[in-house]
């Protein structure tokens, strides 16, 4: 059967969707990035090397396989450029054959970061916890109807008036509301032609060549990046992500009918984390959160920030069920959870004695909520050479199987370690 499959984010972000893509990359012709920025960064480690992509889909490292950029995906070309380049000291080349992007994208530029920043600081104590990778005004850009895109980039006249014009405005905002330096066109005019002369051949119409590749009857895995309370329409809102990193983004992000897409598989980390600002219900901040920090090495890819870490929310996650039409879940860092006596799963909220089986909208409700925990056994055994479902401990079956329970949605994937092999593998959504 030909599959066009989605990997989504379920919680706040860094579920480990780099792995399980590179892992499904190998029985897909095309991997789509669809959305978000370079303010996210998927992490594998193949062959016991460690490799980070903040743009490049992760798929770039199969032979064989063509990469695409999604229209959905806003790019600052200096990090895409620099990517291209690490991956040739690898020994991997990155040309047409392998990678294109979109020629609809939208190009982060440096006011867009001297923008980030700047707000950020002028908020003080309220900041969201942005990277101030530029990305929010990039996209704010995009809706506003003047934003540089990936066919301007490679026109230099086109470049030119966008970028002037977008000055006149970006100036009087950082010099006159946020005190901030301003910027000037000739500055950054040379280096970003240069920049879109390089990237040029790589330009194209990645909406077409999606439907040429399903009319052939290829395989095409889609994914995003943050997760599904991150998500601008259905996150923590204000402490989103400024894209949908929802299943339907790959829809918009990408150029390809809701009906052409047939499976979308879910990454959920054994246990929670978040980055930034914005309500938690079920961090933990005692020996159990140090634990998991530490045996799970959580550092935000891109910023090195220290992460959150809390129980496993299944309220958070039936809400990505929902959100995204799931149709198989990939469990990832099970591992991080041995040697810890009980784990707890967070089943509902209580509010004022009401229990609550969905996220609220509103952030002061989110904030007054206590989680209702469920408690069972933990496993002490080493799980990370296991290679068969049967072998895992009967402890992480059953927390496996309550996880399944909970959600009303199959496990397929269940990651033991962070490298290609330390998987094991129920359900391969390429397959029947």
């Amino acid at each position: 059967m030909v599959a066009s499959v989605v990997v989504v984010g379920t919680q706040w972000g860094d579920e480990g969707k780099g792995k399980i893509v590179d892992l499904l990359a190998e029985y897909a012709e095309l991997i789509v990035r669809y959305q978000g920025g370079n303010n996210a960064g998927h992490t594998l480690v193949v062959g016991g090397k460690k490799f980070i992509f903040h743009l490049i889909p992760s798929g770039i490292l199969h032979p064989g396989k063509k990469c695409l950029i999604g229209n959905g995906v806003v790019i600052d070309p200096q990090v895409l450029l620099a990517e291209i380049d690490t991956l040739k000291t690898e020994g991997i080349e990155v040309g047409p054959e392998n990678l294109q992007v979109s020629e609809k994208a939208h190009i982060i530029m440096p006011y867009h970061q001297r923008l980030d920043l700047a707000r950020e600081r002028a908020k003080g104590a309220g900041k969201i916890g942005t990277t101030g990778r530029g990305i929010g005004p990039c996209y704010e850009d995009k809706i506003a109807r003047h934003g540089v895109r990936v066919i301007d980039l490679i026109d230099p006249e086109a470049l030119k008036a966008k970028v002037e014009l977008n000055l006149a405005e970006k100036n009087f905002y950082l010099a006159k509301l946020l005190n901030d330096q301003t910027l000037k066109a000739e500055d950054m005019l040379p280096p970003y032609t240069a920049m879109g002369a390089r990237l040029q051949p790589l330009v194209a119409n990645v909406s077409v060549l999606l439907d040429q590749a399903q009319r052939q009857g290829k395989n095409i895995l889609f994914e995003g990046a943050q997760g599904t309370q991150l998500d601008i329409d259905h996150g923590t809102y204000p402490f989103v992500t400024s894209s949908n990193p929802v299943a339907g983004g790959a829809c918009t992000g990408a150029g390809i009918g809701p009906g052409r897409l047939n499976r979308v598989i879910g990454i959920v980390k054994a246990y929670t984390t978040r980055v930034g600002g914005g309500p938690f219900p079920t961090e933990c901040l005692d020996a159990v959160g140090e634990h998991l920090q530490v045996q799970g090495v959580e550092f935000g890819a891109t910023t090195g920030r220290k992460r959150r870490c809390g129980w496993l929310d299944a309220v958070v996650l039936s809400d990505a069920a929902r959100l995204n039409g799931l149709t198989g879940v990939a469990i990832t860092k099970l591992d991080v959870l041995t040697g810890l006596n009980t784990l707890k799963i967070c089943t509902a909220y209580e509010l004022n004695g009401t229990c609550l089986n969905s996220v609220p909208a509103s952030l002061g409700t989110l904030e007054k909520c206590q989680p209702r925990f469920e408690e069972l056994p933990g496993w002490s055994e080493d799980i990370s050479q296991i290679r068969r479902y049967a072998d895992l401990p009967a402890a992480a079956r059953a927390y496996l199987e309550r996880i399944t329970a909970l959600v009303g949605v199959p496990i397929q994937i269940i990651s033991v370690g962070p490298d290609r092999e330390q998987t094991i593998m129920l359900d391969n959504p390429f397959k029947d």
